[in-house]
């Protein structure tokens, strides 16, 4: 166990670290921002990477939503859930504290939001609370869908990581502009501790959805994708 839940930490560093560091350091960079192409695309691949790296330890999980929903789904142990988890949010946080240092060290430096997520006028579009909540909790469903299905036994063997990296991409770049792309309570969670005031106020909906949403995607796989 204390080798899954250190790969489940390690991975969400890397989640974190990688997806919202392209979006603090690189996406606005001086004639050279990668932009919300280049921030969808990191997420993407700091799952696809760390899935191959640990998920054959832990499952790479690497977000409390993915664990609630294989959890539910049967798919992962009961006793694993909160150890799981905390050890997520320890990985996202340390990633976050890495990162603010790193960005930080350049003179005059606006860190904005630090790529939290938010809703209304946090919305980098400016969408409401409402729009926010649905979004996460759809594309939250559908990821747990995709997860379920690429794991699956009739699924070709060895492409998970890629199909789930994917999904990830595709989800933010989605649901960028309407909130920042959550699908994951752990990084919006570390985003919003240094982000302070209205990040921490919000910070409720990227829990709430994303675990509904998680759910919605394990009852729709257990009573679609289960049967053969």
């Amino acid at each position: 166990m204390q080798k899954r839940l250190a790969a489940e930490a390690l991975g969400t560093f890397w989640l974190v670290f990688g997806g919202c560091g392209s979006a603090v350091l690189a996406a606005a960079f001086p004639e050279l921002g990668i932009g919300f192409y280049g921030v969808a695309l990191a997420f993407g691949l700091t799952v696809l990477t760390m899935a191959y790296a640990v998920g054959g330890i832990s499952g790479g999980h690497f977000n409390p939503a993915v664990t609630v929903g294989l959890t539910f789904a049967g798919k992962s142990e009961s006793a694993a859930l909160v150890p799981y988890i905390v050890a997520q949010l320890a990985g996202a946080i340390l990633a976050a504290v890495s990162l603010y240092v790193i960005a930080s060290g350049k003179a005059g430096v606006d860190l904005g939001g630090f790529a939290a997520n938010g809703y209304g006028e946090h919305s980098p579009g400016g969408y409401s609370m409402l729009s926010a909540f649905l979004i996460e909790t759809l594309l939250t469903a559908f990821f747990l869908i995709i997860i379920l299905g690429s794991i699956h036994d009739r699924a070709p063997k060895g492409f998970a990581p890629i199909a789930i990296g994917l999904a990830l991409t595709l989800i933010h770049l989605i649901s960028i502009p309407v909130t920042n792309t959550s699908v994951n309570p752990a990084r919006s969670t570390s985003q919003a501790l240094f982000a302070g005031g209205w990040a921490i106020g919000q910070l409720w909906l990227f829990w709430v959805a994303p675990i509904l949403g998680a759910v919605i995607g394990a009852l729709i796989w257990k009573s679609v994708g289960e049967k053969d």
